[in-house]
Protein backbone atom coordinates (compact mmCIF):
# COMPACT_ATOMS: atom_id res chain seq x y z
CA UNK A 1 0.00 0.00 0.00
CA UNK A 2 1.09 3.42 -0.97
CA UNK A 3 1.96 5.86 1.95
CA UNK A 4 -0.35 8.72 1.93
CA UNK A 5 1.51 12.13 1.17
CA UNK A 6 1.30 14.80 3.69
CA UNK A 7 4.19 17.04 2.25
CA UNK A 8 4.08 20.42 0.61
CA UNK A 9 6.69 22.05 -2.10
CA UNK A 10 7.35 25.47 -0.38
CA UNK A 11 9.72 27.99 -2.32
CA UNK A 12 13.16 28.39 -1.47
CA UNK A 13 13.83 31.60 0.47
CA UNK A 14 17.23 32.79 2.04
CA UNK A 15 15.55 36.62 2.31
CA UNK A 16 14.76 37.77 6.10
CA UNK A 17 14.17 40.90 7.71
CA UNK A 18 13.64 41.98 11.16
CA UNK A 19 10.18 43.13 10.00
CA UNK A 20 10.06 40.69 7.14
CA UNK A 21 10.79 36.81 9.01
CA UNK A 22 11.58 34.56 6.64
CA UNK A 23 8.53 31.86 7.36
CA UNK A 24 6.36 35.24 6.36
CA UNK A 25 8.06 35.23 3.79
CA UNK A 26 8.26 31.47 2.71
CA UNK A 27 4.09 31.58 3.62
CA UNK A 28 3.44 34.17 0.68
CA UNK A 29 5.78 33.47 -2.17
CA UNK A 30 3.86 30.13 -1.71
CA UNK A 31 0.78 32.09 -2.42
CA UNK A 32 2.43 33.85 -5.17
CA UNK A 33 2.63 36.90 -3.24
CA UNK A 34 5.95 38.89 -3.52
CA UNK A 35 6.52 41.25 0.00
CA UNK A 36 8.77 44.11 -1.04
CA UNK A 37 12.12 43.85 0.81
CA UNK A 38 12.52 47.42 0.47
CA UNK A 39 9.12 48.18 2.40
CA UNK A 40 10.14 45.77 5.27
CA UNK A 41 13.76 48.04 5.44
CA UNK A 42 11.65 50.90 5.61
CA UNK A 43 9.70 49.83 8.49
CA UNK A 44 13.19 48.27 9.96
CA UNK A 45 14.27 51.72 10.80
CA UNK A 46 12.04 52.37 13.78
CA UNK A 47 13.70 49.17 15.54
CA UNK A 48 17.27 50.43 15.18
CA UNK A 49 19.62 48.10 17.30
CA UNK A 50 16.66 45.35 17.74
CA UNK A 51 18.05 41.81 16.75
CA UNK A 52 14.92 39.50 16.86
CA UNK A 53 12.15 39.64 14.55
CA UNK A 54 8.96 41.48 14.68
CA UNK A 55 6.22 38.59 13.42
CA UNK A 56 3.43 41.00 13.18
CA UNK A 57 4.92 43.46 10.85
CA UNK A 58 5.19 40.92 8.64
CA UNK A 59 1.65 39.92 8.89
CA UNK A 60 0.80 43.17 8.20
CA UNK A 61 2.57 43.22 5.19
CA UNK A 62 1.39 40.08 4.37
CA UNK A 63 -2.27 41.55 4.34
CA UNK A 64 -1.27 45.18 2.83
CA UNK A 65 -0.24 42.81 -0.19
CA UNK A 66 -3.17 40.55 -0.18
CA UNK A 67 -3.16 38.09 2.11
CA UNK A 68 -5.51 37.22 5.37
CA UNK A 69 -4.30 36.06 8.58
CA UNK A 70 -5.60 34.28 11.44
CA UNK A 71 -3.32 33.61 14.92
CA UNK A 72 -5.33 30.58 17.18
CA UNK A 73 -4.12 28.14 19.50
CA UNK A 74 -4.64 25.03 17.91
CA UNK A 75 -4.08 20.87 18.19
CA UNK A 76 -1.67 18.38 16.17
CA UNK A 77 -5.12 17.40 15.06
CA UNK A 78 -6.16 20.41 13.50
CA UNK A 79 -2.39 21.28 12.08
CA UNK A 80 -2.23 17.93 10.32
CA UNK A 81 -5.89 18.85 8.55
CA UNK A 82 -4.94 22.55 7.76
CA UNK A 83 -1.14 20.61 5.71
CA UNK A 84 -3.80 18.17 3.97
CA UNK A 85 -5.69 21.04 3.15
CA UNK A 86 -2.64 22.62 0.91
CA UNK A 87 -2.06 25.51 3.31
CA UNK A 88 1.75 25.46 5.35
CA UNK A 89 0.63 26.77 8.82
CA UNK A 90 3.16 28.57 11.58
CA UNK A 91 3.88 27.86 14.24
CA UNK A 92 5.36 29.17 17.82
CA UNK A 93 8.17 27.35 19.40
CA UNK A 94 10.68 27.54 21.92
CA UNK A 95 13.53 29.20 20.64
CA UNK A 96 17.18 27.83 20.17
CA UNK A 97 19.27 28.49 23.81
CA UNK A 98 19.14 32.24 24.67
CA UNK A 99 16.31 33.07 21.91
CA UNK A 100 12.85 33.20 23.81
CA UNK A 101 10.63 32.07 20.19
CA UNK A 102 11.26 31.22 17.09
CA UNK A 103 8.26 31.19 14.04
CA UNK A 104 8.85 27.92 12.07
CA UNK A 105 6.74 26.94 8.84
CA UNK A 106 5.52 23.42 9.67
CA UNK A 107 5.88 21.40 5.67
CA UNK A 108 4.01 18.57 6.25
CA UNK A 109 3.93 15.14 8.34
CA UNK A 110 4.92 11.59 8.29
CA UNK A 111 2.33 9.11 9.82
CA UNK A 112 4.25 6.09 9.47
CA UNK A 113 7.52 7.57 11.15
CA UNK A 114 5.12 10.10 13.91
CA UNK A 115 7.50 13.12 12.85
CA UNK A 116 6.53 16.68 11.71
CA UNK A 117 8.54 18.41 9.03
CA UNK A 118 9.40 21.65 8.97
CA UNK A 119 11.31 24.32 6.42
CA UNK A 120 15.09 25.08 7.42
CA UNK A 121 16.18 28.34 6.96
CA UNK A 122 19.33 28.00 4.76
CA UNK A 123 18.80 26.21 1.57
CA UNK A 124 21.20 23.40 0.23
CA UNK A 125 23.71 24.66 -2.71
CA UNK A 126 21.45 22.77 -5.32
CA UNK A 127 18.48 24.95 -4.46
CA UNK A 128 16.27 22.28 -3.31
CA UNK A 129 13.24 22.69 -0.05
CA UNK A 130 15.27 21.93 3.01
CA UNK A 131 13.09 19.89 5.58
CA UNK A 132 13.66 18.95 9.56
CA UNK A 133 11.87 15.98 10.69
CA UNK A 134 11.10 16.64 14.62
CA UNK A 135 9.83 13.22 16.47
CA UNK A 136 6.09 14.07 16.68
CA UNK A 137 6.44 13.70 20.76
CA UNK A 138 8.83 16.08 21.26
CA UNK A 139 6.93 18.49 18.22
CA UNK A 140 4.47 18.30 20.87
CA UNK A 141 5.55 19.40 24.09
CA UNK A 142 7.79 22.07 22.40
CA UNK A 143 4.45 24.01 20.75
CA UNK A 144 2.30 23.19 24.08
CA UNK A 145 5.27 25.28 25.59
CA UNK A 146 3.84 27.97 23.47
CA UNK A 147 0.41 27.36 24.06
CA UNK A 148 -0.14 25.77 20.87
CA UNK A 149 0.37 28.82 18.55
CA UNK A 150 -0.44 28.43 15.23
CA UNK A 151 -0.33 31.44 12.47
CA UNK A 152 -2.60 30.76 8.89
CA UNK A 153 -1.50 33.04 6.22
CA UNK A 154 -3.61 32.53 3.11
CA UNK A 155 -5.94 34.31 0.39
CA UNK A 156 -8.95 35.56 2.45
CA UNK A 157 -11.22 33.10 0.39
CA UNK A 158 -9.66 30.43 1.62
CA UNK A 159 -9.22 31.72 5.44
CA UNK A 160 -12.85 32.32 5.48
CA UNK A 161 -13.68 28.59 4.22
CA UNK A 162 -11.67 27.09 7.12
CA UNK A 163 -13.26 26.10 9.93
CA UNK A 164 -11.07 26.46 13.23
CA UNK A 165 -11.46 24.74 16.56
CA UNK A 166 -10.34 28.02 18.47
CA UNK A 167 -11.37 30.87 15.82
CA UNK A 168 -12.89 32.92 18.42
CA UNK A 169 -8.74 33.12 20.33
CA UNK A 170 -7.52 34.67 16.85
CA UNK A 171 -8.52 38.63 18.00
CA UNK A 172 -6.47 38.18 21.51
CA UNK A 173 -3.62 36.44 20.53
CA UNK A 174 -3.29 39.00 17.78
CA UNK A 175 -3.23 41.72 20.06
CA UNK A 176 -0.23 39.79 22.07
CA UNK A 177 1.39 39.83 19.64
CA UNK A 178 0.68 43.64 18.76
CA UNK A 179 1.69 44.10 22.03
CA UNK A 180 5.42 42.73 21.87
CA UNK A 181 5.76 45.33 18.87
CA UNK A 182 5.21 47.95 21.08
CA UNK A 183 7.00 46.77 24.18
CA UNK A 184 10.17 46.73 21.34
CA UNK A 185 9.64 50.22 20.40
CA UNK A 186 9.60 51.08 24.45
CA UNK A 187 5.92 52.16 24.22
CA UNK A 188 4.80 50.50 27.67
CA UNK A 189 1.43 52.44 27.84
CA UNK A 190 0.45 51.16 24.40
CA UNK A 191 2.21 47.69 25.64
CA UNK A 192 -0.12 47.21 28.70
CA UNK A 193 -3.23 48.65 26.78
CA UNK A 194 -3.03 45.75 23.98
CA UNK A 195 -2.57 42.85 26.68
CA UNK A 196 -5.62 44.07 29.08
CA UNK A 197 -7.45 44.49 25.45
CA UNK A 198 -6.38 40.59 24.95
CA UNK A 199 -7.30 39.25 28.34
CA UNK A 200 -10.79 41.27 28.11
CA UNK A 201 -10.95 39.23 24.69
CA UNK A 202 -9.96 36.08 26.26
CA UNK A 203 -9.40 35.40 29.96
CA UNK A 204 -8.09 32.31 29.85
CA UNK A 205 -5.09 33.25 27.04
CA UNK A 206 -2.37 32.32 28.69
CA UNK A 207 0.28 34.09 26.10
CA UNK A 208 -0.98 37.33 27.38
CA UNK A 209 -0.91 36.12 30.51
CA UNK A 210 2.71 35.65 30.42
CA UNK A 211 3.49 38.63 28.89
CA UNK A 212 1.59 40.86 31.20
CA UNK A 213 3.54 39.08 34.12
CA UNK A 214 6.75 39.78 32.09
CA UNK A 215 5.84 43.32 31.78
CA UNK A 216 4.97 43.73 35.68
CA UNK A 217 8.20 41.55 36.19
CA UNK A 218 9.77 44.43 34.71
CA UNK A 219 8.50 47.02 36.73
CA UNK A 220 9.51 45.14 39.86
CA UNK A 221 5.83 44.73 40.59
CA UNK A 222 4.65 41.80 42.98
CA UNK A 223 1.72 41.88 41.02
CA UNK A 224 3.69 39.93 38.33
CA UNK A 225 3.03 36.73 40.49
CA UNK A 226 -0.35 36.21 39.75
CA UNK A 227 -0.11 36.92 36.24
CA UNK A 228 2.34 34.12 36.18
CA UNK A 229 0.52 32.18 37.99
CA UNK A 230 -2.74 32.21 36.14
CA UNK A 231 -0.84 31.22 33.37
CA UNK A 232 0.15 28.67 34.90
CA UNK A 233 -3.24 27.49 35.65
CA UNK A 234 -4.26 27.05 32.07
CA UNK A 235 -0.56 26.09 30.67
CA UNK A 236 0.73 24.03 33.40
CA UNK A 237 3.95 23.44 30.15
CA UNK A 238 4.35 27.24 30.45
CA UNK A 239 8.47 27.33 30.86
CA UNK A 240 8.81 31.07 30.73
CA UNK A 241 6.11 31.81 33.25
CA UNK A 242 8.36 29.51 35.48
CA UNK A 243 11.43 30.97 34.48
CA UNK A 244 9.85 34.52 34.95
CA UNK A 245 8.69 33.59 38.72
CA UNK A 246 12.12 32.72 39.37
CA UNK A 247 13.27 35.83 38.33
CA UNK A 248 11.23 37.78 40.09
CA UNK A 249 11.70 35.46 43.48
CA UNK A 250 15.96 35.54 43.05
CA UNK A 251 14.93 39.31 42.56
CA UNK A 252 13.14 39.82 46.17
CA UNK A 253 15.62 37.52 48.22
CA UNK A 254 12.97 34.52 48.04
CA UNK A 255 16.00 32.14 47.20
CA UNK A 256 13.87 28.65 48.26
CA UNK A 257 10.76 30.17 45.81
CA UNK A 258 13.33 30.74 43.45
CA UNK A 259 15.02 27.57 42.89
CA UNK A 260 11.52 25.82 42.89
CA UNK A 261 10.15 27.84 39.62
CA UNK A 262 13.34 27.15 37.95
CA UNK A 263 13.63 23.33 38.70
CA UNK A 264 9.72 23.14 37.32
CA UNK A 265 11.01 25.33 34.30
CA UNK A 266 14.33 22.91 33.70
CA UNK A 267 11.39 19.66 34.16
CA UNK A 268 9.98 21.01 31.21
CA UNK A 269 12.76 22.20 28.91
CA UNK A 270 15.80 21.19 30.40
CA UNK A 271 17.99 22.77 27.42
CA UNK A 272 15.55 25.61 26.60
CA UNK A 273 17.86 28.21 28.34
CA UNK A 274 21.79 28.19 29.47
CA UNK A 275 21.25 31.22 32.04
CA UNK A 276 18.94 29.70 34.28
CA UNK A 277 21.58 26.98 35.57
CA UNK A 278 23.69 30.23 36.57
CA UNK A 279 20.76 31.83 38.31
CA UNK A 280 20.02 28.61 40.14
CA UNK A 281 23.51 27.53 40.40
CA UNK A 282 23.78 31.28 42.65
CA UNK A 283 21.00 30.42 44.84
CA UNK A 284 22.24 26.76 45.58
CA UNK A 285 25.03 28.54 46.52
CA UNK A 286 23.73 30.94 49.10
CA UNK A 287 21.91 28.27 50.67
CA UNK A 288 24.68 26.38 51.13
CA UNK A 289 24.22 23.54 48.22
CA UNK A 290 27.40 23.52 46.86
CA UNK A 291 27.68 20.81 45.45
CA UNK A 292 24.21 21.30 43.29
CA UNK A 293 25.50 24.72 42.59
CA UNK A 294 28.62 23.16 40.87
CA UNK A 295 26.82 20.90 38.78
CA UNK A 296 24.39 23.64 37.34
CA UNK A 297 27.91 26.01 36.86
CA UNK A 298 29.04 22.71 34.59
CA UNK A 299 25.72 22.06 32.96
CA UNK A 300 25.42 25.89 32.26
CA UNK A 301 28.65 25.59 30.33
CA UNK A 302 27.47 22.99 28.49
CA UNK A 303 25.02 24.57 27.27
CA UNK A 304 26.47 27.77 26.78
CA UNK A 305 30.11 26.63 25.41
CA UNK A 306 31.11 30.56 24.37
CA UNK A 307 30.17 32.27 27.51
CA UNK A 308 31.75 34.99 27.79
CA UNK A 309 31.93 34.86 31.33
CA UNK A 310 33.35 30.79 31.05
CA UNK A 311 36.77 31.91 33.02
CA UNK A 312 34.73 33.32 35.91
CA UNK A 313 32.29 30.20 35.95
CA UNK A 314 35.58 27.83 36.31
CA UNK A 315 36.65 29.48 38.92
CA UNK A 316 33.90 29.36 40.66
CA UNK A 317 33.40 25.63 39.73
CA UNK A 318 36.91 25.45 41.05
CA UNK A 319 36.23 26.80 44.25
CA UNK A 320 32.70 25.23 45.05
Amino acid sequence: MEQEDHQLLLPLVDQENICLPLPINVVSKYWNIELPMVEAEETAKRYLGFNGSILIEGVESAERHGLSCKIVNSSLKELKKIIDLGIPPIVILPGIPEITQHASVITGYNNEEKTILHYIQTGNKHGEQQEGAIPQDIFEKEWSEEGRLLIILTPPDILSSISLENDSSNKSNRLCFTSEKFHILKNFKDTLESLKQAIEHDAKNSTALNLLGAIMNEQNSPDCIKYYEKCLEINKRSYLSYNGLGNYYLKINQFQKAEECYTKAIEINPKRSAKIYKNRAYLREKQNKNSDAKDDLKTYLKYFPKASDRGIIEQAIREL
